[in-house]
C-alpha cells in the first residue's frame, strides 16, 4: 500500500476530487493548509501599508492505497491540478506499513 499526498492551488480541489471520483477513488482526507516552496509568498497592500505575505494558502490532500492504483492516481492529480504556473504543488508518494479500521478492527486492504 502507498500514501500519496498532494499539496494542490484550491480552486482545484474540486477538478481533483471528480478526477480520482471517475478512477474508483473512494476516500481522501482534504487539509486546508499554508506554506511556500519556490514561490516564496508576495506583497500585498492593506490600508496603505504594504506587508509580506509568506504562507500561501495550499489544499493537502493524503489517500492510503493499493501501489498498483498509484500510477492511475498521481496521473489524474497531474492532469487536473497543473496549472503551468509557479507554485502548482507537489505529490508526495511514501509506503504505508499498515492500516486498521477501527470500527471494525479489519486491517490493510480489507481497511481501505
Amino acid at each position: 500500500m502507498k500514501k500519496i499526498e498532494a499539496i494542490i492551488k484550491p480552486f482545484k480541489m474540486d477538478d481533483v476530487r471528480e478526477a480520482l471520483g471517475e478512477i474508483g477513488i473512494t476516500g481522501m482526507t482534504v487539509s486546508e493548509v499554508k506554506g511556500f516552496g519556490r514561490q516564496k509568498g508576495h506583497t500585498e497592500l492593506y490600508r496603505g501599508a504594504e506587508y509580506m505575505v509568506d504562507f500561501l494558502p495550499k489544499v493537502k490532500i493524503e489517500i492510503v492505497i493499493a501501489t498498483e492504483d498509484v500510477e492511475r492516481c498521481v496521473n489524474a492529480i497531474l492532469e487536473t491540478a497543473q496549472t503551468g504556473k509557479i507554485g502548482d504543488g507537489k505529490i508526495f508518494i511514501t509506503d504505508v506499513e499498515r492500516v486498521i479500521r477501527i470500527r471494525t478492527a479489519e486491517e490493510n486492504h480489507e481497511a481501505i
